[in-house]
């Protein structure tokens, strides 16, 4: 008995940004498991894809937030309920003073943010992606746009799916593996 691997998705090749950018539009409104693989960025491909909001930011302001309140409430902490010292008459919490170092670890805060949230929602933490595993994807850093339609989708058919991606003018359409 021979066994076969799952197919992951369907990957059509294009040479051009326009083809790609054409294709992920027809596709798109058919398919929701649509993915686009580009060596630069396309106009108007994350519209195509559907992307409408970026987390980033929510992630950056978060990291900034929780450290730098972090950082004032160790400060504070320190020195006006763990270690009180009265020097120079000023008050044991006087906040002008923990200002330069809150500032500095709501940045490094902000910028770990931004670093998870992209980790997090680009899926990087995945160290193999089954789309490696079609022969032709190195060709995506270099000089080629992919279009991969994933078998996940809902109203996938293997067949009829690689009819529709066919019909779109692709130079060869594969299947991956999982």
């Amino acid at each position: 008995m021979i066994k076969t691997r799952p197919v992951y998705a369907l990957l059509a090749e294009f040479t051009e940004p326009e083809q790609l950018l054409a294709a992920t539009k027809h596709c798109a409104e058919r398919y929701r498991d649509v993915d686009a693989y580009a060596p630069y960025s396309v106009e108007g491909l994350p519209e195509a894809l559907g992307f409408r909001r970026n987390r980033i930011p929510l992630f950056t302001l978060l990291g900034g937030v929780i450290g730098g309140v972090a950082m004032y409430l160790l400060q504070w902490y320190t020195a006006a309920i763990d270690y009180p010292i009265d020097a120079g008459g000023r008050g044991l919490d006087s906040w002008p003073a923990f200002v330069p170092a809150t500032f500095e670890i709501t940045m490094l805060g902000a910028a770990l943010g931004c670093f998870i949230g992209v980790l997090l929602l680009n899926g990087l933490s995945r160290l193999n992606h089954p789309m490696f595993n079609a022969a032709v994807f190195d060709l995506a850093s270099r000089n080629r746009f992919f279009l991969s339609v994933r078998a996940t989708d809902p109203t996938f058919d293997i067949d009829e799916t690689r009819a529709v991606l066919e019909a779109l003018g692709p130079l060869r359409v594969v299947e991956v593996c999982a």
